[in-house]
């Protein structure tokens, strides 16, 4: 269990990461908000991006783009990713 509490939108934004890269062996409340996705974090590599940036589109209706310079800092951690899809998404 992570020390610090998601929000629920955080907590939305996990569910979708662990239902969508089918993370049997991880809930979503126990990702904690500021670990990295990728590398020493969750592991997470770049198809599991891309298969997260199409289900966001799906869910969230806006498309990330796989050459945008910021996508590094977007897929920090789930805090960040959260963030992003809070002020871009359309539903």
């Amino acid at each position: 269990m992570s020390l610090e509490a998601l929000s629920p939108f955080e907590l939305e934004v996990a569910r979708l990461l662990v239902e969508t890269l089918h993370l049997e062996d991880i809930k979503p409340e126990d990702i904690a908000p500021e670990e990295p996705l990728f590398n020493e974090g969750l592991g997470l590599d770049s198809i599991d991006a891309l298969e997260l940036a199409l289900a966001i589109s799906k869910n969230y209706g806006f498309q990330m783009r796989s050459d945008e310079q910021q996508n590094q800092r977007v897929f920090a951690s789930l805090r960040a990713l959260s963030a992003h899809i809070a002020e871009h998404r359309v539903h």
